[in-house]
């Protein structure tokens, strides 16, 4: 291996000028030599243009010196920075300070207003409640005269059950679903639980419970005190439950009138308690089934019907 100590050699990658020439025969061309990027590499750590400005730059030192560094300068302008980051960071807390009575003050305007729409709502419905019931009234007692009217009340009180038109009350089942609390294991992904998390219960599980029980024989079905009718769904809505458009939290109660024993032998073997067994284990989901001697299920909603058309044949 070649010296390559001098400047020269090292823009040559490592080699010599006169490397690779033949000097001893006459009349022989002169070879050019062609550097080697491996050699290059090896003998050579850093670019010829740094070592040239290097070199420069030690030339100059040593023919002037060097200025040293004002320690004075540098605090100054470590002051000024300091100073600047502290001016935004303060600024950025007034205002903070100064939008808070704001912001709260919406909040509670928003509150008031919710909770005035509450009362309002509950205070309609009592109101629709009483005047369903003396409606009902009236019609049962011009009714109830004749043996025509008798069967006429009678068909249209099978019609109303059947569109969960009337409240009813009897033996049945309660199915409540609990959501598990926050878990300890924070190694298992699939069980942390933090604010703003998707819930495990979904609609499609309650969805499969009721379905599960009026399989089992159940006559009339609720969850979350709202009546289950032809007209009503049960469906996700970002983080919580709708059922009839109306938000039900947890633990869900999922309500059965009919005969309890059967129903609960039945319903043990239903696809819905598969998969609530299933959410247990896996995430810790309460599941309780219970019988119930007394339950009493208030009537649903009753919507217009603008359309409507016959299944099945005619």
């Amino acid at each position: 291996m070649t010296d390559a100590g001098t400047p020269r050699d090292r823009a040559l990658g490592g080699y010599r000028p006169e490397a690779g020439s033949n000097s001893h025969v006459a009349d022989r061309p002169v070879k050019i030599p062609v550097p080697s990027l491996l050699r290059s590499l090896l003998t050579d750590h850093l670019d010829p243009g740094y070592a040239a400005a290097a070199e420069r730059r030690a030339a100059a030192d040593d023919g002037a010196p060097r200025r040293p560094r004002s320690r004075l300068a540098d605090g100054a302008w470590l002051l000024a920075g300091v100073a600047a980051v502290s001016a935004v960071f303060g600024t950025a807390a007034q205002h903070a300070v100064s939008m808070a009575p704001a912001a709260t003050k919406t909040q509670h305007v928003l509150s008031a207003n919710a909770r005035t729409a509450e009362g309002r709502a509950r205070e309609s419905t009592t109101t629709r409640d009483a005047l369903a019931g003396q409606v009902e009234a009236a019609r049962r007692s011009r009714l109830a005269g004749d043996a025509k009217g008798r069967q006429l009340l009678a068909a249209l009180e099978a019609a109303e059950f059947g569109a969960a038109a009337t409240a009813v009350a009897g033996p049945g089942l309660t199915v409540t679903v609990t959501e598990p609390g926050p878990s300890r294991n924070l190694s298992d992904v699939s069980k942390q639980r933090v604010a703003g998390s998707p819930q495990i219960i979904l609609d499609r599980d309650l969805q499969l419970v009721v379905n599960s029980l009026w399989v089992a024989g159940a006559e009339a079905v609720s969850v979350g005190s709202v009546r289950i009718g032809p007209n009503v769904t049960i469906r996700q809505a970002g983080g919580g439950i709708l059922v009839d458009n109306q938000p039900v939290a947890g633990p869900y109660v999922i309500a059965a009138i009919g005969p309890p024993h059967a129903m609960q032998e039945v319903f043990e073997h239903t696809p819905a308690m598969q998969r609530l067994t299933l959410l247990a284990a896996s995430y810790g989901v309460g599941t309780s089934v219970q019988t119930r001697d007394r339950l009493t299920l208030s009537a649903a909603s009753v919507r217009d019907v603008n359309f409507a058309r016959q299944s099945g044949p005619k």
